[in-house]
């Protein structure tokens, strides 16, 4: 259910992908049967695609991973968690505009460059 560019985070390569990446990391926690999430999904692949090579965009599927949900606090869905040097700098709750997830990202990465 995901574009080309974006990422399958799963247990076994979160530590990795999430936690170890060099740059900023935007997760998008979500379920199959979540009509909100579903919606969100073509933004999320626009955002991948925008960042491919600069950031990693990617999705965790909340079912097939409850340990890390529970781990993240993530009691609503769909929930993104943008990460930069293995620690939460920003939380999006709710359906987010590419606008509004760009912007974020953006900050990230000159926040990493300075």
């Amino acid at each position: 259910m995901a574009g080309n560019d974006t990422f399958e985070f799963t247990l076994d390569n979160f530590e990795q992908a999430a936690l170890q990446a060099g740059h900023p990391v935007l997760v998008d926690f979500w379920a199959e049967w979540c009509p909100p999430c579903r919606a969100l999904g073509p933004t999320i692949d626009q955002v991948a695609t925008d960042f491919a090579g600069r950031a990693t965009i990617g999705k965790l599927n909340v079912d097939e991973h409850k340990e890390l949900a529970h781990r993240y606090g993530i009691s609503t869905i769909p929930t993104m968690v943008l990460f930069s040097g293995g620690e939460e700098i920003a939380r999006f709750v709710g359906v987010q505009s590419r606008d509004d997830l760009t912007r974020a990202i953006d900050e990230a990465l000159s926040a990493q460059a300075a």
